[in-house]
């Protein structure tokens, strides 16, 4: 027997229904190192730029990630997305590509771009947002320290 899909479910009663967006996020922390170092300054403007985190042996973080989708709750489920799939999405697009890792020589994306928590954040974005229905991914919110935060929501110039 066919059973429409979630997401299927949706679209047929969204004509008939207004149907209340939330948003749902998950969290998840991960070690990582990194040196901020710009392949298009010199040595000198690095160090000045980036100081204590330009150290040449790099340095490292506990990082918290916060991934914000914003959906509609589906009438039959009463989710907007399963949290064990979300978990799943973010262990295979974050956990297990920047988890005890130097960021700078093991994940590809950061060869040409300097691995500031912007950056990585963008980074993360574009992991998970491929792996979600469009539109659901609402921001990444990633805690470099107790103080440092950056968020994206996918917004360009």
């Amino acid at each position: 027997m066919f059973q429409a899909s979630p997401k299927e479910r949706m679209t047929d009663t969204a004509e008939s229904v207004d149907l209340p967006l939330v948003y749902v996020s998950r969290k998840e922390s991960f070690s990582a190192s990194h040196r901020l170092h710009s392949k298009c300054l010199s040595d000198e403007e690095n160090e000045e730029l980036y100081g204590k985190c330009n150290n040449p042996n790099g340095h490292g973080h506990n990082y918290t990630v916060e991934v914000i989708l914003k959906g509609p709750v589906d009438p039959v489920t009463g989710m907007v997305i399963n949290l064990v799939q979300l978990k799943e999405h973010m262990k295979e697009s974050i956990m297990d590509v920047l988890d005890h890792k130097n960021i700078d020589l093991d994940v590809l994306y950061f060869n040409d771009k300097v691995s500031t928590a912007e950056n990585i954040a963008i980074f993360i974005w574009e992991q998970i947002d491929c792996r979600l229905e469009t539109g659901l991914l609402y921001e990444v919110k990633l805690h470099e320290t107790d103080k440092n935060t950056v968020c994206y929501r996918g917004d360009r110039s």
